[in-house]
């Protein structure tokens, strides 16, 4: 090999060597020509060389195998979801039917328990309202029992009954008549000088006074009487009665109605005793 041919090979492969001075001609075949195999570029694969394609194709048919494998999952699951929704899709007529006539039976068992327990509810409900009005009658009854015996206070419609007797002409036997007209025309309360009267109290003449209950009283005489205001008032005021006994005494004697009066003296209570 010439020198110049050696100058050649030595040039770098990317730039195209220019045939030196004395080089063989252009076509002329030479046996170690330089162009045939670069020195330093055996080992390289240029960028799209077809090992990498075939490595790409291989990624991609192993994630496209991938994602078949998990849609057929997918699709089977959902079509054995759908499948346990519709349990009875595969059902033969006579069993839907018989499956009705359950559901049916059942539906009427449930409105006959509905029905029994509405009816219990409403003994129940009858029962208690009975049992409230039977307690409601005691309880009124007891009540006008306590006020009967002036065990209890009472309010109400009545009269007022004043008698002013400043020469001491009245006895007990005017007050007793009194309590006893008021008594015949309804009064259910009657107090006389903040002292209860009931139907064993005693009207009795002392020379301290006139003694009701243990209690002395002295004039003006109140007499409270709850009751129909219209029918006291006159049961005290016809002819020959409490007002014109009064007068005939010589005390001052007069009956006012009202809507309401207030007993509220009771029996032993301890400002008497």
């Amino acid at each position: 090999m010439s020198a110049d041919a050696e100058d050649a090979a030595a040039a770098p492969a990317p730039e195209e060597p220019e045939p030196a001075v004395g080089a063989p001609a252009a076509g002329a075949p030479a046996a170690d020509e330089p162009e045939a195999e670069p020195a330093g570029e055996a080992a390289t694969v240029p960028v799209g060389a077809p090992g990498r394609r075939a490595s790409r194709r291989a990624v991609l048919s192993a994630v496209t195998g991938v994602l078949a494998l998990a849609l057929g999952l997918g699709l089977t699951v959902q079509i054995r979801a759908s499948n346990a929704d519709e349990p009875y899709s595969g059902a033969s007529e006579e069993d839907l039917v018989a499956v009705l006539n359950d559901v049916e039976g059942n539906e009427e068992r449930l409105r006959e328990q509905i029905a029994d327990s509405r009816e219990a509810l409403g003994q129940l409900t009858d029962d208690r309202s009975e049992s409230d009005s039977a307690l409601d009658q005691a309880e009124q009854r007891a009540e006008a029992i306590g006020i009967l015996t002036g065990q209890l206070a009472a309010e109400g419609p009545g009269i007022r009954l004043s008698i002013s007797d400043p020469d001491q002409q009245i006895d007990a036997s005017l007050l007793l008549e009194a309590v006893q007209e008021l008594r015949g025309a309804g009064a259910e309360a009657i107090e006389v000088n903040d002292v209860r009267v009931v139907v064993s109290s005693a009207f009795v003449d002392t020379t301290a006074g006139i003694q009701i209950e243990g209690a002395i009283l002295t004039e003006p005489y109140t007499v409270l009487a709850i009751g129909p205001p219209e029918d006291l008032d006159d049961a005290l005021s016809v002819p020959g009665g409490v007002l014109r006994d009064a007068e005939r005494a010589g005390a001052t004697a007069g009956v006012t109605t009202q809507g309401t009066v207030l007993v509220d003296a009771v029996v032993g209570d301890p400002a008497i005793d």
